[in-house]
């Protein structure tokens, strides 16, 4: 049988939360011969001493780690800023997606059939009303005039002696030296050469106008699209080749949405003439320039359930493009509503959240609605009452029940209302 030395240790360790532990070491020793008892002299007991002393140190060490494991119960509070909300004047804003339009568009045709023999103008460029932009081959219109005149002189001649011949033959029926038929019969050839005349006169300024059409102007200002027909081209008046390039006037520029029947209830009456529009562009920033309603429709679409409306926006500097789509917002009026910043509103899979801070300091987590942005503020319809404190910083800090401390606190900053933005409601 091979003798064994046992030393149990018992030594009481506390762990974080609630258990004691004991550790019992036991040392197993080589075989002793039972005629030569141990000796704690001898080197074998000494290794066996210094083995047991270095696994007491290692025990005395991790009870030490475990009592530790206590400080975060006694950690200091968090500082965090707040600031105490309240109700006050909000705008009440109606948001749809629109799109932009020239307040005049005007396609360019030739009014003559001809060849295209020179472009006058650059395509992209703004041009003013009767600029030219186009000139059609003058050559037969100059040849149809020339020839309408000629007509015309004819027929003046003609009508000249139907006149004097009537004169003549007046004195003679007095006498009734000649029957009353050649005078009748005069008179009539006289007032056909007039009417003759009348008739070339028009047709000369038929071919006046078609000579002038071959000098195709821009009809209004604006900007001029791309050519539709290169030089050498032939256009025929009235046919679909006959579209030239098109013109569109951008300033002021007109943006076409519409509206549920809800929304519309919000501008019926005088409300659509104070309505203020602001647009939001597509990089998310404000356009600079206000605008008006300058058309509500007075029916209700029967397929979508929607009204349409248009706005008119100054555009000097050409900000603003025809087709281009943007957030159409409409202040409509004012209302009272809690407002707070941005970054004091989180999200997560449950939805928008605020943290406020609840009875004996701690932490607390709201769900809240959200509703337009304001600036840099967010509108909170629900979840929120005036008087609350709510944490605008150290977010990803909390923890529900963590206890805080205000820092500075404030009161909710009023925004600025020159700066409206839409944001998503929960």
């Amino acid at each position: 049988m091979r003798p064994t030395l046992q030393l149990h240790f018992l030594l009481p360790c506390i762990d974080d939360r609630r258990q004691l532990s004991s550790t019992a070491t036991e040392v197993t020793m080589k075989p002793i011969s039972r005629a030569s008892p141990p000796s704690l002299s001898s080197p074998v007991t000494a290794r066996i001493l210094v083995l047991i002393g270095v696994h007491v140190l290692l025990i005395i060490s991790a009870c030490g780690k475990t009592d530790g494991a206590d400080a975060p119960k006694n950690a200091p509070s968090l500082g965090v800023s707040v600031i105490k909300v309240a109700p006050r004047q909000v705008p009440v804003i109606v948001e749809a997606i629109g799109r932009t339009e020239g307040s005049k568009e005007v396609e360019v045709r030739s009014r003559v059939t001809g060849i295209v023999q020179k472009q006058l103008y650059a395509e992209g460029e703004t041009v003013r009303t009767g600029v030219p932009l186009y000139r059609i081959e003058r050559a037969p219109f100059e040849s149809a005039l020339a020839q309408a005149r000629a007509s015309l002189n004819q027929d003046r001649a003609k009508l000249e002696q139907a006149q004097r011949e009537n004169t003549r033959l007046q004195p003679l029926v007095a006498k009734k030296a000649i029957s009353q038929r050649e005078a009748d019969d005069s008179a009539t050839n006289m007032k056909q050469a007039e009417a003759a005349v009348l008739s070339t006169e028009a047709r000369v300024r038929d071919a006046e106008l078609n000579l002038s059409y071959t000098d195709v102007a821009a009809p209004i200002a604006g900007v001029t699209g791309r050519s539709q027909r290169s030089e050498g081209s032939l256009v025929n008046a009235g046919a679909e080749n006959s579209l030239l390039t098109t013109l569109t006037q951008t300033d002021p520029i007109w943006v076409r949405f519409s509206l549920s029947e809800t929304e519309h209830a919000l501008l019926r009456g005088n409300a659509s003439k104070r309505a203020e529009v602001r647009l939001v562009l597509a990089d998310d920033k404000e356009y600079p320039l206000k605008g008006r309603l300058n058309f509500a429709g007075s029916t209700v679409d029967s397929k979508l359930g929607t009204v349409q409306l248009r706005a008119e926006l100054a555009n000097p500097e050409l900000a603003l493009l025809p087709g281009q789509y943007v957030r159409t917002q409409l202040i409509v009026g004012q209302r009272e509503a809690i407002v707070v910043p941005q970054n004091a509103v989180t999200q997560n899979d449950q939805g928008r959240f605020v943290w406020v801070i609840g009875p004996e300091s701690k932490a607390t987590r709201r769900k809240v609605e959200t509703g337009s942005w304001i600036g840099r503020d967010w509108i909170i319809n629900s979840g929120l009452n005036p008087g609350d404190t709510v944490i605008v910083d150290n977010l990803m800090k909390l923890r529900p029940g963590s206890v805080v401390h205000a820092e500075a606190p404030t009161t909710a900053p009023a925004p600025a209302p020159a700066t409206v933005e839409s944001g998503k409601k929960n």
